[in-house]
């Protein structure tokens, strides 16, 4: 495949990045910052930046290549730190918050449904890129049938998801914590070697909206089965990070003698 594919997918991810940012800046100035609904709106946003990007990095994937989508994908995700603010586009992170008291089950459910709004809906936009054709690569995908990426048995998928979620907020925990230089890259380093060792398994999404977004209704797996990798197995993985964190001998490896006694 030509550079100048890669190039307009590369263009295209750019452009809603600075859609995105445009959004939220708009949602800023129009939206009152009390209450419930600006939340909503920046997770929305996010999600939807988030998975209209990853549709364009399965193109990036099915034509460049596994190493050329880790790079797309590396840099994305420190752009993502930058910008999305309190948003997560993810909803294990509110389950967590519910978990440790800091939020309640009503506003976790309410980011959950706003960032499954702005993740599906996006489709129908980039639905219509591909429909437009810019790229030889886009060649009948707008409307092609979308193929699982599971690989392996549901059970051992969702053990897959929720190990590898689990290792990426043990690692994100900890890097809030020691607040290491240069910690975002390390973030996504941690978070994007992650994805390509499970890529080939269960599509190493660790994210159930995300996942929801791009393969929900696919060939390949039943309706279930999705539910089983990739809400249940993330979440649990999530869910569990907070209690193994807690852990006195996992809590000195992973910050370390001084820095464990103070958190």
């Amino acid at each position: 495949m030509s550079l100048t594919s890669l190039g307009i997918s590369a263009g295209f991810m750019v452009g809603c990045c600075i859609a995105a940012q445009i959004a939220r800046r708009v949602s800023r100035r129009l939206l009152s910052q009390d209450g419930i609904v600006p939340v909503l709106m920046n997770e929305a946003i996010a999600a939807a930046e988030l998975c209209a990007c990853c549709f364009e990095l399965i193109i990036v994937a099915d034509n460049f290549g596994v190493a050329t989508y880790a790079i797309f994908l590396f840099l994305l995700t420190i752009w993502w730190g930058k910008v999305w603010g309190d948003a997560s586009a993810c909803p294990y992170t509110h389950m967590e918050d519910v978990l440790e008291g800091r939020t309640s089950f009503k506003e976790m459910a309410l980011r959950t449904w706003a960032e499954l709004m702005g993740g599906c809906c996006v489709y129908r936009i980039v639905q219509v890129f591909w429909w437009l054709e810019f790229a030889e690569t886009h060649k009948g995908r707008a409307f092609e049938e979308c193929n699982a990426d599971l690989q392996v048995s549901p059970y051992v998928g969702a053990a897959i998801e929720g190990v590898a979620t689990l290792l990426c907020r043990l690692a994100s925990k900890t890097l809030s914590l020691k607040e290491p230089k240069f910690s975002s890259y390390i973030d996504s380093f941690i978070g994007t070697s992650l994805v390509v060792a499970a890529f080939n398994f269960s599509g190493g999404y660790f994210n159930p909206v995300l996942a929801t977004a791009l393969k929900w209704g696919c060939r390949g797996h039943s309706n279930l089965e999705h539910i089983i990798v990739y809400w249940i197995g993330a979440c649990l993985g999530a869910l569990l990070s907070v209690p193994v964190f807690k852990i006195p001998i996992v809590k000195r490896f992973l910050l370390g003698e001084e820095k464990a006694k103070q958190a």
